[in-house]
Formats: structure tokens, sequence, C-alpha cells
């Protein structure tokens, strides 16, 4: 039951990988306290969402012979025809881009644009940096801005607190919430 209940993180990012139009291979890291019985709710749940296989992987116990199975299914979705597309059209304005990456894969319902954040935003489109990808830094401990909310939260407004520009690099970099970065 506790694996059932804490599923939602794991439908949701097989759903994000599927929104790329590209096939999904789950790992599953075994450890000796797991059960077989949770081993195969996870697999069945992963297959039911729409990855194209999930494989058990004990390459932190046994080297690279524990990821063999692992890595044959890779290559099998590898060898399989994709329709892969990006999230977004590269010509749309910066803010759009972070509202489809809010919304898309966070499941955000909107996004908190700060006043510091649009300014850096209508400046980088003015220097002609507005086609420019989005790579977003935010916590990993949530879909959300907020470490504490787990599995799939929803109904939240994704907070821009500031946005980057990696000019050379050639992607915009919006910090969400109070995401530490270092200098």
């Amino acid at each position: 039951d506790a694996v059932v209940d804490g599923s939602g993180n794991l439908v949701k990012q097989i759903e994000n990988i599927r929104l790329f139009g590209v096939p999904v291979v789950v790992a599953i890291n075994r450890f000796d306290t797991d059960t077989q019985a949770e081993i195969d709710t996870v697999i069945r749940i992963a297959r039911e969402a729409g990855a194209r296989d999930a494989v058990v992987s004990t390459l932190w116990a046994d080297g690279g012979k524990g990821g063999v199975d692992l890595a044959h299914a890779v290559i099998a979705a590898a060898d399989e025809p994709s329709s892969f597309r990006f999230l977004y059209d590269l010509d749309l304005p910066i803010r759009e881009k972070i509202h489809a990456i809010a919304t898309k894969v966070y499941g955000a319902s909107g996004v908190d644009f700060s006043p510091l954040a649009s300014k850096q935003i209508e400046r980088y489109t003015q220097l002609g940096y507005g086609n420019l990808p989005v790579c977003m830094a935010k916590t990993h401990l949530s879909l959300s801005h907020e470490p504490r909310l787990k599995g799939r939260p929803s109904g939240f407004e994704l907070p821009i607190r500031e946005a980057r520009l990696f000019a050379g690099a050639g992607f915009i970099y919006p910090l969400v919430g109070e995401m530490r970065t270092m200098p």
C-alpha cells in the first residue's frame, strides 16, 4: 500500500518523459530490504503509466553485472522509433517557455514572476536572447518549489525569483523559490 500511495511522483515523471515523445525505461534500484511484492508493484504501476519497461538494477551491490538487464532494456528502447519533440517552440517568449515547464512538467497552476525576474527577462529579450531555451533551477525534493510537498502536488503557483542569462552556454536560467546556487 505504501508503494501505491507514493507512486504519484513516479507516474508524473513517466508522463514528463513521454511529453518529449521518447520511450521510457524505469530503473528500479533494488535493495536488500525490498520485497518482491514491492518490486512487482512498481513494475506494474510504471507500465500502466506508459513506461516501455521497468527493470530491476543492483548496480550498487553487484557492479556492472547488476545493470545488464537495465542496459538491454535501454538499448531496446533506443532502437524503437521515436517522435521526439521539444516541450515548447524556441520562438515563444521567455515567460511562455517558463510557463510551459511550470504547468506541463511540474504541475503548477501558474507562474508568479518577481519584479526582479520580470525586469531581467525583459532585458534579455531586448538584448536578443529571447529565443534561448530555458533550464529551470529548483529543488530536487519536490515537483514544486516546496521541498516538503511530496508526491504529485498541484494547484500551486511556481515563484520565479530571478532569471539569469548564460549567453555562452546558450540558455536562460530561472531560479525557482528559495533555490541556492554556487557563486
